[in-house]
C-alpha cells in the first residue's frame, strides 16, 4: 500500500473535532453486544455527552470517574444498544493487551481543544 494514498490534507485533519472531556460517570453497559462500559463525560462548553467504550479489560467504570481522555465530538451520534453515542472515545488499541484510553499528562479545561 502506497502510503501517500491515504494522506489527509491539512484541511481534512482540522474537521476533526478532538475535545478534553472528563469522565462524570462510568458504569457497565450490560445491554451493548460486546463488554462495555457506558460514559458520559463533561467537555464544559460543549456540555455533557455520552459514549460507550470496550475497556473493559483494563478499567473498571469505579477507577475511571474523574480521568480526562481525549474524544472526537463532531461526529453524528450513532446508536448503541439502548443508547445515543454522541461522542468516540479514543484509544490505544492493542489486541493481547487491551484498548488503553487516551489521557493528559497534565489537567486541562473540559472542552480544550486538541491538535
Amino acid at each position: 500500500m502506497n502510503i501517500s494514498e491515504n494522506n489527509l490534507s491539512w484541511s481534512d485533519f482540522q474537521k476533526v473535532d478532538m475535545r478534553v472531556g472528563t469522565i462524570l460517570k462510568a458504569e457497565v453497559f450490560k445491554e451493548a453486544n460486546k463488554p462495555a462500559i457506558k460514559l458520559e463525560i463533561d467537555f464544559g462548553e460543549l456540555g455533557v455527552k455520552r459514549s460507550s467504550a470496550q475497556i473493559n479489560r483494563l478499567y473498571s467504570p469505579e477507577n475511571i470517574i474523574g480521568k480526562q481522555i481525549i474524544a472526537v465530538v463532531n461526529f453524528p451520534p450513532k446508536q448503541i444498544a439502548n443508547m445515543m453515542s454522541e461522542c468516540l472515545v479514543l484509544a490505544g488499541v492493542d489486541n493481547e493487551i487491551g484498548i488503553s484510553l487516551l489521557s493528559l499528562d497534565h489537567r486541562l479545561k473540559n472542552g480544550t481543544r486538541i491538535s
